[in-house]
């Protein structure tokens, strides 16, 4: 089969490599479309502790052609989305049911071979069966929106919030949908990309800026989003939490990112700072939200590239050309 490999940090390539088989357990999928995001970057980095070579592709969908001998749940032509989550529910965190922190944490695509190529293995227990109605080349966007589900959960939003969003990329854009959902009196974004604004005022955020400073809210926000990883963009952002409010580390910086904390205001106005990592028990429930339409796809994907050019892909995400790309066998 045809899959994208990233060979060492910094290079990447598409080759044959041999027909995947699936365990008991398992299944193979006929991928129909496999996102980009930022993780890819970081593993074409070298970081997340990735074993290379690695085919790359944690956000994916597909048809089920083969199955292992004891799966009985799914059957060959069902068209299914997958988490990539891997625990091995054993250690402390995934026996109190924190299986995103797992002290033996893996993924597909991350860890695994992944989503990036003719063919995947999974295991069954992470296949999620898609409606008929639901197009299999559009819900490669369900696994970056359970992850947005996942923040949301650990935000615990209040009736009437009013929110900040850092980054009108793709999970900028999913994380102000799930706002004007959960019941956000307003919900500005900040972008120093002029189009992807322009994308966000599609949607329906409330106003939209370069810069916080030319939005006008000297009290600051309750909940302030960082959805680029980007030093800057966070430093600036734990600066406008209003008091009592909340700034959530959504984005995915590099190890070496760091950002200077005030103590005493963290203290004395009772904010609070999270972080939610990848998925967790978030993935039926993105995919219910998407079979909803929470999301339109036409406005989110922005980008179809056939898997070949999955190195064309990656230079393009990385200029940050688009909004959501996939790459499609």
């Amino acid at each position: 089969m045809l899959a994208a490999i990233v060979e060492a940090p910094g290079k990447v390539s598409v080759t044959t490599v041999p027909d995947p088989t699936p365990g008991p357990r398992e299944v193979v999928v006929s991928v129909a479309s496999c996102g980009l995001c930022g993780t890819d970057l970081h593993i074409l980095q070298g970081e997340f502790a990735p074993t290379l070579p690695l085919v790359p592709g944690h956000e994916f969908a597909g048809e089920i052609v083969g199955v292992g001998r004891d799966v009985t749940e799914l059957a060959v032509g069902d068209r299914v989305a997958v988490d990539p989550s891997l625990h091995c529910h054993e250690c402390r965190y995934c026996r109190s049911g924190r299986g995103n922190l797992c002290e033996r944490w893996a993924a597909i695509g991350v860890t695994v071979s992944g989503g990036a190529a003719e063919y995947a293995v999974a295991p069954v227990a992470n296949c999620v069966k898609l409606p008929e109605h639901i197009d299999v080349r559009d819900a490669a966007l369900i696994e970056p929106l359970s992850c947005a589900v996942r923040g949301y959960d650990v935000l615990s939003s209040t009736l009437g919030a009013e929110v900040l969003i850092y980054g009108s990329g793709t999970m900028g854009l999913m994380m102000l949908e799930l706002a004007k959902r959960t019941g956000a009196a307003g919900v500005d974004i900040l972008d120093v990309n002029p189009e992807r604004l322009a994308t966000a005022g599609r949607l329906g955020c409330s106003r939209s800026a370069a810069g916080a400073d030319e939005l006008d809210r000297p009290a600051g926000w309750d909940v302030v989003i960082d959805a680029t990883g980007n030093a800057a963009a966070i430093q600036d952002g734990l600066g406008r939490v209003a008091k009592g409010g909340t700034f959530l580390q959504f984005g995915v910086a590099d190890y070496a990112t760091t950002a200077v904390i005030e103590p005493y205001r963290i203290y004395n106005q009772e904010i609070t700072i999270t972080g939610s990592m990848a998925v967790l028990h978030s993935y039926e429930r993105a995919a219910a939200l998407f079979a909803a339409g929470v999301l339109d796809p036409a406005v989110f994907i922005s980008d179809r590239l056939p898997l070949d050019q999955y190195p064309q892909a990656i230079d393009r995400f990385k200029a940050g050309i688009g909004r959501k790309i996939v790459v499609e066998p």
